[in-house]
């Protein structure tokens, strides 16, 4: 869990870890308090790709009559689609900074049809 107290273009909120599984995802309960409430469920899905690894970052949560009105006046994609670039450019630079050497990723489990 990691919660956080900001000003208010932060504001506050915690962040809740509710699923790991290595290679392929981590799921986040994504909880704001201030400056309004809202909760998101946020994935990392993680796929191979050559010898690089796509990374999606997604979010998904429900939005009341009040927040379908804002939208109409806010652009959300466009304010929050420049953090995911922003945050998925950082977790890009920290792997590429990371020494070459490191854990294997499990081998799939291999299952055999009749």
């Amino acid at each position: 869990v990691y919660e956080w107290q900001g000003n208010a273009e932060v504001g506050k909120g915690k962040m809740t870890i509710t699923e790991s599984k290595p290679y392929e995802r981590i799921a986040i309960r994504l909880e704001f308090f201030e400056p309004f409430a809202s909760v998101a469920d946020t994935a990392f899905l993680f796929r191979p790709s050559g010898e690089n690894t796509e990374v999606t970052w997604q979010m998904n949560g429900k939005n009341g009559f009040a927040e379908k009105a804002i939208t109409l006046f806010m652009d959300m994609e466009g304010m929050i689609g420049k953090d995911f670039e922003k945050g998925l450019g950082q977790l890009s630079d920290l792997v590429k900074a990371m020494p070459a050497e490191g854990p294997e990723p499990a081998a799939a489990p291999v299952t055999q049809t009749p």
